[in-house]
């Protein structure tokens, strides 16, 4: 580690317990199997279903690509140094994982925000919707939660790249990050410090905002729909989404407010576990389980594989 420089870093992980390794081992195997396997089963399901083709189901699509491309971000590195013991990462894998990580975290926030203002135009203007969701807003719309993801992270990457660090190459994480990397670091960090706090509230006032706005105008058109058919019908229809986004913003505010998640890095580090494996996971669970359209797709889509099957 000549010159304040480093070729690679040592993830610490989450313990050293053999027996406790076994069982973080099975458990995020499975969690990241459930995820990889139900959002590809979404995204196929909108593919090969006409009825799926709509709006909401191209979110949705783009969602389920997002909680992929998230959790293989970290969770499978994790597993193969739990798996091998070796707990090396290379300083391009790490940028490459804080980078990933970074991106596909900020530009979910900024797709739930669209997922929102489309659930408002369904249910607040449903003459209009064919109209105002059109296939080329809702490509525009995509494109620039992947635009707003990558300037948020740009400035916070490129500081990261310039760290140096000196007397130590240990990240008590079980992947890169970068708190763990300021931590080590003997640059100055004030600034990368101040650009992670900024860029954090940022993102999350202004997708925050536009999901409040959404959803209040979205309660206050239901609560004058007649009968009460007609509403359970349009709070069935946003009811999967608000579950994703009390859980996604919910666990965020937790780890930006709670004293206890700053000053403790053990539950800093399950925090981060829980919405790397669990959440992705979950999530096609809820819309799936919830969502009536998604679920006639799936029994279609089986039975016609029983049939082909048969011949």
């Amino acid at each position: 580690m000549r010159n304040g420089t480093v070729t690679s870093f040592i993830l610490l992980g989450l313990t050293d317990d053999p027996q406790l390794q076994i069982l973080i081992f099975i458990f995020l195997f499975l969690t990241y199997m459930l995820s990889i396997t139900g959002n590809l089963t979404i995204i196929t399901l909108t593919f090969v279903d006409s009825h799926l083709k709509t709006p909401m189901y191209f979110f949705l699509k783009n969602f389920s690509f997002l909680e992929i491309s998230f959790t293989s971000a970290c969770i499978p590195r994790y597993l193969y140094n739990i798996a091998t013991g070796n707990k090396v990462i290379t300083y391009n894998a790490c940028m490459s994982q804080v980078f990933f990580t970074d991106i596909c975290g900020t530009t979910e926030f900024f797709l739930l925000a669209a997922m929102s203002y489309d659930r408002y135009v369904a249910i607040c203007k449903p003459l209009h919707y064919m109209t105002i969701v059109s296939s080329r807003v809702c490509r525009i719309l995509i494109t620039c939660c992947w635009m707003a993801g990558f300037c948020v992270i740009f400035p916070l990457i490129h500081l990261c790249l310039n760290l140096e660090f000196c007397n130590s190459n240990v990240l008590d994480h079980f992947a890169c990050d970068a708190f763990p990397l300021v931590k080590i670091s003997c640059s100055d960090t004030w600034i990368i410090e101040q650009t992670v706090i900024i860029s954090a509230v940022l993102t999350l006032n202004m997708t925050l905002t536009c999901v409040v706005l959404s959803y209040g105008s979205i309660i206050r058109t239901i609560f004058r729909f007649p009968t009460v058919q007609q509403r359970k019908k349009a709070f069935s229809t946003c009811s999967s989404h608000m579950i994703v986004v009390s859980i996604t913003y919910g666990t965020c505010i937790f780890i930006c407010m709670n004293p206890t998640a700053k000053e403790e890095v053990t539950i800093n580090k399950l925090v981060s576990l829980l919405i790397s494996s669990v959440s992705p996971a979950l999530n096609p669970f809820i819309y799936t389980l919830r969502n009536n359209q998604v679920k006639k797709a799936f029994k279609g889509s089986f039975e016609r594989l029983a049939l082909f099957s048969t011949k």
